[in-house]
């Protein structure tokens, strides 16, 4: 797929009482060490499978499913599938990611979609669709921590094209956000002092034809 836009951002878009809300009420509750695609619960993996994550994601995450949040969101990642001419069938949000980034922590690149499509028989919501767009929202100020930016690579890791990586510094200020194509390959830089809050969500869709 040939895209003339990679991302769309906004930036300051979310009132910073609105992050401030969401970051007090994630570490409310209780998180988690994050994992990636295939992963069994954290709780489960044994001390090997721990080491060999933490080469390739290392932050700790909250799950969240409040009207309250999405509301926020959502209208921005409607606006940016039309404005960035992606015009995406998507129908379905899922479970928001509250993420935690401390010194040294990171996650390396990566894409939010898979090959195969949800296929689950307990969510008809879900099953038979695809991460499409992919959000995330900077909740912290950047006066509080250094490192743990947004890279984009759009040749998307392929070995026979030229390296294109991009620094998204639009979404570096407080309430900003950034929407982009789930298959779009990215990374949070390890963070060098303080924590990086931010907020993701992925939105679903059935397969492209």
């Amino acid at each position: 797929m040939n895209l003339t836009n990679y991302y769309w951002y906004f930036q300051s878009a979310i009132p910073h009482r609105i992050c401030d809300d969401i970051m007090r009420y994630g570490k409310s509750i209780q998180d988690q060490m994050a994992v990636t695609g295939g992963l069994a619960n954290p709780k489960k993996l044994n001390q090997k499978q721990v080491k060999d994550l933490k080469k390739k994601r290392n932050s700790d995450i909250v799950w969240m499913n409040d009207r309250w949040i999405y509301k926020e969101i959502q209208p921005y990642i409607h606006q940016a599938n039309v404005n960035a001419d992606w015009n995406f069938n998507w129908d379905y949000s899922e479970s928001c990611q509250f993420t935690k980034y401390k010194k040294g922590q990171y996650y390396d690149w990566h894409c939010d979609s898979w090959n195969r499509p949800y296929q689950t028989q307990q969510d008809d919501l879900i099953n038979g669709k695809i991460r499409k767009l992919s959000v995330t929202v900077t909740l912290s100020d950047p006066k509080e921590y250094k490192g743990g930016e947004l890279e984009f690579d759009f040749r998307n890791l392929d070995p026979d094209k030229k390296r294109n990586v991009k620094k998204c510094k639009e979404i570096l200020p407080k309430g900003s956000l950034v929407v982009f194509p789930s298959f779009v390959w990215h990374r949070i830089c390890p963070v060098k002092s303080g924590e990086r809050n931010s907020l993701v969500i992925w939105n679903l869709g059935h397969p492209f034809q």
